[in-house]
Protein backbone atom coordinates (compact mmCIF):
# COMPACT_ATOMS: atom_id res chain seq x y z
CA UNK A 1 0.00 0.00 0.00
CA UNK A 2 1.36 3.42 -0.97
CA UNK A 3 2.13 5.64 2.03
CA UNK A 4 1.32 9.36 2.06
CA UNK A 5 2.23 11.83 4.79
CA UNK A 6 0.09 14.96 5.16
CA UNK A 7 1.74 17.77 7.13
CA UNK A 8 -0.34 20.79 8.13
CA UNK A 9 -1.09 22.70 11.32
CA UNK A 10 -4.75 23.21 10.34
CA UNK A 11 -6.82 20.32 11.80
CA UNK A 12 -9.63 20.68 9.22
CA UNK A 13 -7.21 20.23 6.33
CA UNK A 14 -5.60 17.21 8.00
CA UNK A 15 -8.95 15.54 8.65
CA UNK A 16 -10.41 16.15 5.20
CA UNK A 17 -7.27 15.09 3.32
CA UNK A 18 -6.75 12.04 5.54
CA UNK A 19 -10.33 10.92 4.81
CA UNK A 20 -10.01 11.66 1.10
CA UNK A 21 -6.75 9.74 0.57
CA UNK A 22 -7.78 6.77 2.73
CA UNK A 23 -10.90 6.54 0.58
CA UNK A 24 -8.60 6.44 -2.49
CA UNK A 25 -6.77 3.44 -0.97
CA UNK A 26 -3.60 5.06 0.38
CA UNK A 27 -2.05 4.47 3.80
CA UNK A 28 -2.13 7.94 5.37
CA UNK A 29 0.01 9.43 8.12
CA UNK A 30 -0.63 12.91 9.50
CA UNK A 31 1.66 15.39 11.22
CA UNK A 32 0.77 18.74 12.78
CA UNK A 33 4.18 20.33 12.27
CA UNK A 34 7.54 19.73 10.62
CA UNK A 35 9.10 18.19 13.71
CA UNK A 36 6.40 15.52 13.90
CA UNK A 37 6.76 14.99 10.14
CA UNK A 38 10.50 14.29 10.44
CA UNK A 39 9.79 11.67 13.13
CA UNK A 40 7.21 9.94 10.94
CA UNK A 41 9.54 10.05 7.91
CA UNK A 42 12.31 8.39 9.94
CA UNK A 43 10.01 5.51 10.96
CA UNK A 44 7.64 5.06 8.01
CA UNK A 45 9.29 6.47 4.89
CA UNK A 46 6.31 7.59 2.75
CA UNK A 47 6.32 7.71 -1.05
CA UNK A 48 4.73 11.18 -1.11
CA UNK A 49 4.39 14.13 1.26
CA UNK A 50 1.77 16.86 1.11
CA UNK A 51 3.44 19.69 2.97
CA UNK A 52 2.35 23.06 4.33
CA UNK A 53 5.05 25.73 4.66
CA UNK A 54 4.01 27.91 7.57
CA UNK A 55 4.03 25.69 10.69
CA UNK A 56 5.37 25.91 14.23
CA UNK A 57 8.78 24.48 15.22
CA UNK A 58 10.07 23.21 11.86
CA UNK A 59 8.58 24.76 8.70
CA UNK A 60 7.85 23.06 5.40
CA UNK A 61 10.94 24.45 3.68
CA UNK A 62 13.15 22.79 6.32
CA UNK A 63 11.33 19.47 5.92
CA UNK A 64 11.75 19.63 2.12
CA UNK A 65 15.45 20.45 2.49
CA UNK A 66 15.91 17.44 4.80
CA UNK A 67 14.07 15.19 2.35
CA UNK A 68 16.18 16.22 -0.61
CA UNK A 69 19.37 15.62 1.40
CA UNK A 70 18.36 12.22 2.83
CA UNK A 71 15.46 10.79 0.76
CA UNK A 72 15.61 12.07 -2.81
CA UNK A 73 12.95 9.65 -4.10
CA UNK A 74 10.07 10.96 -1.98
CA UNK A 75 7.62 13.12 -3.94
CA UNK A 76 6.87 16.51 -2.37
CA UNK A 77 3.74 18.58 -2.89
CA UNK A 78 3.68 21.97 -1.20
CA UNK A 79 0.10 22.89 -0.27
CA UNK A 80 0.22 26.37 1.20
CA UNK A 81 -1.29 29.83 1.41
CA UNK A 82 2.06 31.36 0.35
CA UNK A 83 1.27 32.44 -3.20
CA UNK A 84 3.98 34.98 -4.08
CA UNK A 85 6.18 34.04 -7.00
CA UNK A 86 9.30 34.09 -4.79
CA UNK A 87 7.68 31.58 -2.38
CA UNK A 88 6.70 29.30 -5.25
CA UNK A 89 10.21 29.51 -6.71
CA UNK A 90 11.80 28.75 -3.32
CA UNK A 91 9.58 25.67 -2.96
CA UNK A 92 10.47 24.43 -6.42
CA UNK A 93 14.16 25.19 -5.86
CA UNK A 94 14.04 23.03 -2.71
CA UNK A 95 12.91 20.13 -4.86
CA UNK A 96 9.11 20.20 -4.70
CA UNK A 97 7.46 18.14 -7.42
CA UNK A 98 4.38 20.35 -7.25
CA UNK A 99 3.34 23.61 -5.59
CA UNK A 100 -0.38 24.19 -4.97
CA UNK A 101 -1.87 27.29 -3.36
CA UNK A 102 -4.74 27.25 -0.83
CA UNK A 103 -7.64 27.29 -1.31
CA UNK A 104 -7.32 24.22 -3.52
CA UNK A 105 -9.49 21.73 -5.35
CA UNK A 106 -9.48 18.32 -3.65
CA UNK A 107 -10.33 16.70 -6.98
CA UNK A 108 -7.28 18.35 -8.58
CA UNK A 109 -5.06 17.35 -5.64
CA UNK A 110 -6.10 13.68 -5.88
CA UNK A 111 -5.49 13.69 -9.64
CA UNK A 112 -2.02 15.28 -9.20
CA UNK A 113 -1.08 12.76 -6.49
CA UNK A 114 -2.10 9.85 -8.73
CA UNK A 115 -0.05 11.32 -11.59
CA UNK A 116 3.04 11.79 -9.41
CA UNK A 117 2.85 8.27 -8.00
CA UNK A 118 2.43 6.53 -11.38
Amino acid sequence: MIKILIVDDEPNILLSLEFLFKKEGYHVYIARDGEEALDIIAENLPELIILDIMMPNVDGYEVAKHLREKHKGIKIIFLTAKSKQQDIQKGLDLGADLYLVKPFSTKELVAKVKTLLN
